[in-house]
């Protein structure tokens, strides 16, 4: 079960990293996520250079993909070449966005009729492509998801790891990460969050 995390030049740290450094607390049950970038080497929207993990081709092997945010984003989605290097199946794939990352996926033409998730930047541009935006950090229908806001990534990880192995594996990486004290808060907001957001298949 491999997680790619797709990382593009500009790239909001929080948004990668949050969601991979969470996936991988699950490695021992087999759930693994990969920094996944279209260049070796791709540089944060703070000037933080990061080698990628795995290459573009990678998202095709990946039983899960997240599209990461960044503040290029929208050079992204005019690169017919970038685009291309995304042929994602959600009728075999997870797939997730993160913050401007939904434009990606509009795109793409993934979200078709459904909502979406995503930071209040970035909004206006996902409403441009006819997506209706929602006021909610998370969102899913089937296998696609959207979060919106920063520290929503952990919504999208706890969405792959639910669907993935379950709540127990939620509890066990969510809890452990909390801060001090608020363990039990904080996994119950996550699976909150992701229960509020989630439509069943159908």
């Amino acid at each position: 079960m491999q997680v790619a995390v797709v990382t593009f030049d500009g790239f909001n740290e929080l948004d990668s990293f949050i969601a991979s450094a969470l996936i991988n607390r699950c490695r021992k049950d087999g759930l693994e996520a990969f920094i996944t970038t279209p260049t070796p080497v791709v540089t944060s929207m703070n000037g933080v250079e990061v080698t990628g993990q795995r290459p573009m081709e990678f998202v095709t092997e990946a039983s899960v993909v997240l599209i990461g945010s960044g503040v290029k984003t929208r050079h992204v989605v005019a690169d017919d070449r970038l685009l291309s290097m995304l042929p994602l199946d959600p009728s075999r794939q997870l797939i997730g966005s993160q913050c401007s990352g939904a434009l990606v996926l509009a795109h793409l033409g993934l979200l078709g009729g459904m909502p979406a998730c995503t930071d209040m930047t970035s909004r206006p541009f996902v409403e441009a492509c006819g997506v209706t935006v929602l006021d909610a950090p998370f969102y899913a229908e089937g296998n696609i998801a959207t979060a919106g806001g920063c520290l929503a990534s952990q919504y999208l990880a706890t969405w792959v790891i639910n669907r993935m192995l379950g709540q127990d594996a939620v509890r066990d990486v969510i809890g452990y990460v909390a801060p001090v004290g608020e363990s039990q808060e904080t996994v119950e907001r996550a699976m909150r969050a992701v229960h509020a957001g989630e439509i069943a298949l159908r």
